[in-house]
C-alpha cells in the first residue's frame, strides 16, 4: 500500500468507529476485508487510527468530524502538508475542496469528554494539564525482565541480538523501555525464553513494594492474565493462587507461567471457598482504565457516567469479598488504573469506613509519564 492508500483505509476505518463500532472490531473487519494489506500496511494503519483517537477532539478542530476530517487534523497536527496525503488517484484520499483548505484551530481544545474534565481536574490539580496533554501521545512500551530467568544485563543483551533497542527505567530493578524494534518483541528469544515480560513500569513498581512485604501466602483475586502474579512470583518466595470471577480471562496464564518458569495455582471461585486466609491479597480491579488511554484511546470517548457509577458499586463490591479473604495481620492491596478520586482515594476511604477492622498503612498514584501509565495503589492492613 501507498502511503496515501493507508491514510484512506484509516478514513474508513474511522468512519465506522464514528458509526458505533468499537476501534478493535473495526481495525479487526478492514484486515479481513483487505487481505493485500501486509504487516506493515496494518500496523500503519492501526496507528493512524490510534493517533486521531488519542487527539480526536484537536483532530476535529483542525480538519472536521468525518473520518476524513479527522486525519486532515492529524496530518495538520503532525506539521505536515495535506496535499501530499490527499492526492487521489485509485486508493489515496481525494483531493482536498476549497473549504477544507481553510485549517481550524485546535490551541484551546482538549482531548477528553466533556463530561469528565471536571472530575480530572479535582483529582489532578495542576498535573491535569500535562496529564492531559501525555493522553495524546503512544504510550511507552514496556518490558519486564524477569529475575528468576535473567538479569537487566543479559536481558538488554537478548534483545539486542534481536534488533530490539531497549532502556533501564532509573529507580527500577526490573523495568525496561524499548525505543526500538517494539513489534519484534514476541517474535524474539527474549520474549518467547521468559526473559522478558511485557508489562507497564507502573504496575511492576507497585508489586515491587508488594514484595516488600514478604508474604508467604498470597492471593491476586483478579488476576486476569496474571501479570502481577508472575511478577511478584519473581521477586518473592511465596505461594501464589491466582483467581478470577471470569476464569476465562485466566486462559493464556499457563503458557505464561511456562515462559516465566513459575508454578501458580488457578483457583476458581468454588475453590477458594475452601482454602485458608492469605497474608497478601491483591485486588486490581475493573476501572475507568483513565490512566491508560494513552494505549485505550477508544474507550476515553466511550467512557460515561453510567459506566462510571457501575464501576464504583463494582469496585467497592470486590473489596468487601477479598477482605474475607485476608489474615489477621495480614495486607489487602486496592489497584486501578485509574487517574479519577471516585475510583481511588474515595473507595479506599469507603472501605475503611465500611470495615473497622483494618487499617489504611500506604496509598500511592503515579502518573502517566514517559516510565509509566497513571497507576493508584493503597494498602490496609487487617488488625482485627
Amino acid at each position: 500500500m501507498t502511503p496515501a492508500a493507508r491514510y484512506q483505509a484509516a478514513i474508513e476505518i474511522l468512519d465506522d468507529i464514528l458509526a458505533g463500532t468499537p476501534a478493535e472490531k473495526a481495525l479487526t473487519g478492514w484486515a479481513r476485508r483487505s487481505r493485500f494489506a501486509g504487516s506493515k500496511d496494518r500496523a500503519a494503519v492501526r496507528d493512524h487510527v490510534f493517533d486521531v483517537l488519542r487527539q480526536k477532539q484537536s483532530c476535529a478542530a483542525l480538519g472536521g468530524k468525518s473520518g476524513r476530517g479527522l486525519i486532515l487534523g492529524l496530518i495538520r497536527a503532525e506539521g505536515r502538508a495535506p496535499d501530499t496525503v490527499f492526492v487521489g488517484g485509485d486508493y489515496g484520499p481525494a483531493p482536498l475542496t476549497e473549504e477544507e483548505c481553510l485549517a481550524g484551530d485546535a490551541s484551546d481544545v482538549l482531548d477528553l469528554p466533556e463530561w469528565i474534565v471536571p472530575h480530572l481536574q479535582a483529582a489532578l490539580g495542576e498535573a491535569f494539564a500535562p496529564t492531559e496533554r501525555a493522553l495524546r501521545s503512544r504510550a511507552p512500551v514496556m518490558l519486564r525482565v524477569n529475575l528468576a530467568k535473567s538479569t537487566c544485563t543479559d536481558a538488554l543483551r537478548a534483545l539486542a541480538d534481536e534488533g530490539i533497542t531497549a532502556q533501564p527505567v532509573e529507580g527500577s530493578e526490573t523495568a525496561l523501555v524499548v525505543s526500538e524494534g517494539a513489534r519484534r518483541v514476541k517474535l524474539g528469544r527474549a520474549y518467547m525464553d521468559g526473559l522478558v515480560e511485557l508489562q507497564d513500569g507502573s504496575s511492576q513498581d507497585a508489586v515491587a513494594a508488594l514484595a516488600g512485604l514478604t508474604p508467604q501466602r498470597v492471593l491476586d483475586y483478579c488476576a486476569g492474565g496474571g501479570g502481577k502474579s508472575l511478577a511478584l512470583a519473581a521477586l518473592c518466595d511465596a505461594r501464589i493462587d491466582a483467581h478470577d470471577a471470569n476464569p476465562g480471562r485466566m486462559a493464556d496464564l499457563p503458557d505464561r507461567m511456562a515462559r516465566a518458569g513459575t508454578d501458580l495455582r488457578r483457583l476458581t471461585t468454588e475453590d477458594l471457598a475452601t482454602q485458608p486466609p492469605y497474608d497478601l491479597v491483591i485486588c486490581d480491579v475493573p476501572c475507568s482504565g483513565s490512566g491508560t488511554w494513552r494505549r485505550t484511546p477508544d474507550m476515553k470517548w466511550r467512557f460515561s457516567p453510567e459506566m462510571l457509577a457501575e464501576l464504583l458499586a463494582t469496585q467497592d463490591a470486590i473489596l468487601d469479598a477479598a477482605a474475607t479473604h485476608v489474615a489477621p495481620g495480614g495486607h489487602l492491596a486496592y489497584m486501578t488504573c485509574s487517574l479519577l478520586c471516585e475510583e481511588n482515594e474515595e473507595r479506599a476511604e469507603s472501605f475503611v469506613q465500611r470495615h473497622k477492622g483494618f487499617e489504611p498503612v500506604d496509598q500511592r498514584r503515579w502518573p502517566v509519564s514517559p516510565k509509566g501509565d497513571g497507576f493508584f495503589m493503597a494498602q490496609f492492613k487487617r488488625v482485627s
